[in-house]
C-alpha cells in the first residue's frame, strides 16, 4: 500500500520479494516494524546477504562487512548476474587479509538494494507491483538499524569488527556512534562523515540523468515494461570518474584513441577513455536497478553524522569503547584524507582508541577495491592487534 509522506506516524509498509538469487534471505520486522527517519515503518520485509567463514562457539569471530554504493552482498564469490569475481575478492577468503578459516563475515544487500533486500524494485504485497517512488525515502542509519535487526536474528550480540569503503565506511561509522556496544572494532575506509556539497552535486547529476531518460516513466519504468537504461548508464559513467584519479585515468589511457590511427572528427568512441566510461555504463545497466540507484544517492546525500550532535562529529563517540583504525589514500579526491583526519580529530578529542593510516595511492577513491599491498598490510595488521587486544581484556 501508499503511505502518504504527510503521515509521519502512518501504518506499516508490508513488503513482498522474489527470493530467486542465491544466498541467505530472511524477512525482519515481522514481530514489531522498523521505524524510518523519514517517520514511516516497514513490517515484514525481506533482507538478502552472504556469509563466509565458520562463526565460532562463542560466536565472537563475526566482521560484518557493509558494501558501498554500487556494491551487494556478493563480496567474495562470482556475481550471479554478470558472473565477476567478488568486489572484495582480494581481501575476503581464506589466508587472505580478512581470513574466513579465522573470521566468520557478514555481508548484507543494503536497504533500498535491488539484489533482494526491500528496495524499489520490491512488490508491494497491496498492489502487487513494483514499489517505485512509492517506496519511503531511506538514510545510511535506516540501513544499519535494518543491519541490527539481521544480527539480532543471527543470535550475534557483539561483532568483532565492523568495515566497509566508501558508503560502507558510512555505515561503519553509524555503527560505532549508534551502537558502540554492539562491536569491538571500527574500520571505516575512504569515507568520510558528511556528504559535502561537491559529493552532492555530483550525484544530483546522476539522478538528474535517469529522470531525463524517457523510460524513467517517472519511477514506473518496470511496471510499463521500459528500463531507462541510457539516463543509468550516464549516472554510472559520471560516477565513475569520481573513483578515479586523474594520474590512474591517465596511465590507463592517455589521450590514446580507440581502434584508430587517426582523428575520425565524430562523436563516437574516440579516445580510449570515452570508450572504457561507455563499457562500465552499459554493463552497470545489467545488474542495478535505477529507483535504486535514487536513493541510495540521496541517502549519502542526507548523511551527517555530526547533524544530530549539533553539529559537534565528537559528541557522536563520546565515551565509546570501540577501538578504531580509519585508512584513507592519497588520490582519493572524493573523499579525501583531511574528512577522514576530521573524523580522527573528532576520535582523539573524546579519547577514543583510534589508529589512523593515509596510503600511498594514485588509484583514486577506488583504492579500497584494488590491489594495494600496503592497505592490505595495514587492515591485516589491525585486525590482528585488535584480536590479541581483545583476548587479552577476556583473560583480565
Amino acid at each position: 500500500m501508499t503511505v502518504p509522506k504527510s503521515h509521519p506516524n502512518g501504518p506499516s509498509i508490508a513488503a513482498t520479494g522474489t527470493q530467486s538469487l542465491p544466498g541467505h534471505h530472511v524477512r525482519l520486522g515481522v514481530e514489531k516494524p522498523l521505524k524510518l527517519d523519514c517517520g514511516l515503518e516497514i513490517a515484514d520485509f525481506p533482507i538478502a546477504y552472504q556469509t563466509y567463514g565458520e562463526l565460532n562457539a562463542d560466536k565472537s569471530n563475526a566482521i560484518f562487512v557493509c558494501h558501498a554504493l554500487t556494491g551487494d552482498q556478493y563480496l567474495a564469490e562470482p556475481h550471479p548476474v554478470t558472473g565477476k569475481e567478488g568486489w572484495w575478492d582480494l581481501m575476503v577468503g581464506p589466508g587472505k587479509t580478512i581470513d574466513t578459516e579465522r573470521y566468520f563475515v557478514i555481508c548484507p544487500n543494503i536497504l533500498g538494494g535491488c539484489m533482494g533486500t526491500f528496495g524499489p524494485k520490491e512488490i508491494n504485497s497491496e498492489s502487487g507491483k513494483p514499489w517505485g517512488l512509492n517506496f519511503p525515502v531511506i538514510t545510511i542509519c535506516d540501513m544499519v538499524r535494518c543491519q541490527v535487526l539481521l544480527l539480532d536474528h543471527l543470535g550475534i550480540d557483539k561483532l568483532f569488527a565492523v568495515t566497509g569503503g566508501s558508503m560502507g565506511g558510512m555505515q561503519v561509522l553509524e555503527w560505532a556512534s549508534k551502537y558502540p556496544k554492539r562491536l569491538f572494532a571500527a574500520i571505516p575506509i575512504a569515507a568520510a562523515a558528511h556528504h559535502t556539497a561537491q559529493n552532492i552535486a555530483f550525484h544530483e547529476v546522476g539522478r538528474q540523468a535517469i529522470m531525463a531518460d524517457p523510460d524513467w516513466c517517472e519511477g514506473d519504468y518496470l511496471n510499463q515494461g521500459k528500463n531507462p537504461t541510457k539516463g543509468l548508464a550516464v549516472a554510472r559513467m559520471a560516477a565513475h570518474i569520481t573513483y578515479l584519479s586523474d594520474q590512474s585515468l591517465h596511465r590507463k589511457f592517455g589521450r590514446r584513441l580507440q581502434d584508430r590511427d587517426a582523428l575520425s572528427y565524430g562523436f563516437d568512441a574516440e579516445f580510449q577513455v570515452e570508450s572504457y566510461l561507455r563499457h562500465q555504463g552499459i554493463t552497470f545497466v545489467d545488474r542495478f536497478d535505477a529507483n535504486s540507484y535514487l536513493y541510495i544517492t540521496r541517502a549519502m546525500d542526507y548523511f551527517d553524522l555530526a547533524a544530530n550532535h549539533d553539529g559537534n562529529l565528537a559528541d557522536a563517540f563520546k565515551d565509546t569503547p570501540v577501538r578504531f583504525c580509519v585508512i584513507s589514500f592519497t588520490g582519493d579526491w572524493l573523499y579525501p584524507t583531511e574528512e577522514n583526519r576530521r573524523i580522527v580529530h573528532a576520535l582523539n578529542s573524546v579519547a577514543a582508541n583510534v589508529s589512523f593510516a593515509e596510503v600511498e595511492s594514485d588509484k583514486g577513491h577506488d583504492a579500497f577495491l584494488l590491489d594495494e599491498p600496503e592497505f592490505h598490510r595495514l587492515l591485516k595488521g589491525f585486525l590482528d592487534c585488535a584480536g590479541k587486544n581483545k583476548a587479552d581484556a577476556g583473560n583480565e
